[in-house]
């Protein structure tokens, strides 16, 4: 399953990537992007695409 990891060095607090998503899996917390509902990752990476900074990843979990 994969799952968007956000570097909160690297997030700017924009939520381009929290409009993006389409499962709605990322909300920003203290003005940071983070995964809020990780179960609903399809991967699409439409996060990772839209991020400005460069901020996200995903891993593939089992």
């Amino acid at each position: 399953m994969p799952r968007p990891i956000i570097d909160p060095e690297e997030c700017s607090g924009c939520g381009i990537c929290v409009d993006a998503c389409p499962e709605g899996v990322l909300e920003l917390v203290d003005d940071v992007a983070e995964p809020v509902n990780e179960d609903d990752c399809t991967g699409c990476a439409t996060c990772m695409e839209e991020c400005p900074m460069g901020a996200i990843v995903e891993i593939e979990e089992d």
